[in-house]
């Protein structure tokens, strides 16, 4: 459970860089292309918040999302980065609690072990992370451990996943290693940029 919690601190700190590193000007732009083909960045961004900060803390909480809070256009508050990066905070402290990592998360055919749950979190927090960086000429970076974590999580992962779409085919990155291939595998082509 350390070192897991310590990945998903990584990638919440790096998450909130990226958030603060959004300008107003690229939000408020018609239509910004991201990675994600059906997404425009705002829809992205706000997919992003709450599901990886606000999802997180009430998954360790085992209590449901308010549909106030799914309904909810995050990027309409000007000081939304700072908003996320906040409830990212409270939301890896609810994840410090060995206890949170007991038992499962949901019920019934949907439940699934705690620990499941949390990587599974980490993993919408770096690939949306950086599907935003990439969206706004910025990188997330992970540390070589972070990186190999998330890596064996999209593994595991990634044939459910496509099931569900929630990942494309994989994308033929020759040699690639780490995050590079996590991103890969998970459908995203590492080499894209915004147009």
């Amino acid at each position: 459970m350390k070192t897991e919690h310590a990945h998903m601190t990584e990638c919440a700190a790096e998450a909130a860089r990226v958030a603060r590193g959004v300008t107003a000007a690229r939000l408020d732009a018609d239509a910004v292309a991201t990675p994600c083909a059906d997404w425009d960045l705002r829809t992205l961004v706000n997919h992003w918040v709450l599901y990886t900060s606000h999802g997180m803390e009430h998954r360790a909480r085992r209590t449901e999302l308010p549909e106030e809070l799914i309904a909810r256009d995050f990027t309409a508050d000007p000081d939304w980065a700072e908003r996320y990066a906040a409830q990212l905070d409270r939301a890896v402290a609810a994840w410090s609690d060995p206890a949170v990592w007991e038992g499962t998360i949901g019920e019934g055919d949907s439940a699934s072990p705690a620990a499941d749950t949390a990587a599974m979190l980490i993993e919408e927090i770096a690939l949306h992370g950086w599907d935003v960086a990439r969206a706004t000429g910025q990188e997330f970076r992970l540390s070589e451990g972070a990186a190999a974590y998330l890596l064996g999580t999209v593994e595991k992962t990634a044939a459910l996943y496509r099931q569900y779409e929630g990942f494309t085919d994989e994308v033929d990155a020759p040699g690639a290693t780490g995050f590079t291939r996590a991103l890969a595998l998970s459908g995203r082509d590492p080499q894209w940029t915004a147009g």
